[in-house]
């Protein structure tokens, strides 16, 4: 069983190496890099790491369909670039899907930040999994390449693709949650305050079920790959990084 882990990037210069070494040492047989136009260097980055890379209309849900088409596993792992699994965490995905009848599934959260608060949503974020089959991306959704393909791969959409994603599949098929654990960055949680962040994404999803269009939820939601200061420290680091990794 062949599992490629595709990653989609914006701006991800800072955390884009760390991210394919981490999905190597997690397990996987084939990783694919999605760029979506940065512009802090982070496709260049990529390129002198062990993976493919490919650049596209920027939006995740776009990316991660084109990384999802050039992949070459039955298996498909679909990570952020600011989150991680633990070595040969692949494994448990392999072991998992060898029940017919499992479709894919994702992965429980350790959110990489101490506080009881991020301890209870973690808690909360299982909880979800469990009882609504609701996985979001950040929690490292995995599903067959044949399911993926037959459900249309995921919305292309302004947001909350995963959401959308999960909808189709969860009414038809089994999902799991692995152990894992999926390690993920606080940094969204603590550039907005954790409590402050979680109704936010309370909000939009409530929002969006409403019939609220992903457009109009864009305009709340702010990409932290678009911060002015992160860019401008990530665009410096890369070209130095760039520059050391080929002397």
């Amino acid at each position: 069983m062949k599992v490629s882990i595709v990653i989609p990037v914006l701006n991800e210069a800072i955390n884009v190496r760390a991210a394919i070494d981490r999905a190597w040492a997690a397990g996987a047989d084939d990783v694919v890099i999605v760029d979506g136009g940065s512009i802090d260097g982070t496709a260049g980055i990529a390129r002198l790491a062990r993976c493919r890379v490919f650049v596209g209309e920027r939006g995740r849900g776009a990316q991660l369909n084109l990384g999802a088409r050039h992949a070459s596993g039955d298996v498909l792992l679909f990570l952020h670039a600011d989150s991680w699994l633990a070595e040969h965490s692949v494994q448990q995905v392999r072991d998992g899907l060898r029940d017919d009848r499992v479709a894919g599934g994702a992965f429980c959260h350790r959110i990489a930040a101490d506080g009881f608060i991020y301890r209870l949503i973690e808690r909360g974020n299982a909880q979800r999994v469990r009882w609504f089959r609701m996985a979001y991306g950040d929690q490292g959704i995995f599903l067959r390449r044949d399911i993926f393909e037959d459900v249309g791969g995921f919305p292309e959409v302004a947001l909350m693709e995963d959401v959308r994603l999960m909808r189709k599949l969860r009414a038809r098929n089994r999902l799991i949650l692995l152990p894992g654990p999926l390690h993920t960055s606080a940094r969204r949680w603590q550039q907005h305050g954790a409590v402050r962040q979680t109704l936010r994404n309370w909000w939009l999803r409530a929002a969006e079920a409403a019939g609220v269009s992903p457009d109009r939820l864009l305009h709340h939601y702010s990409a932290h790959s678009e911060a002015p200061d992160e860019c401008q420290v990530a665009s410096r680091n890369a070209e130095k990084l760039a520059s050391d990794r080929s002397a």
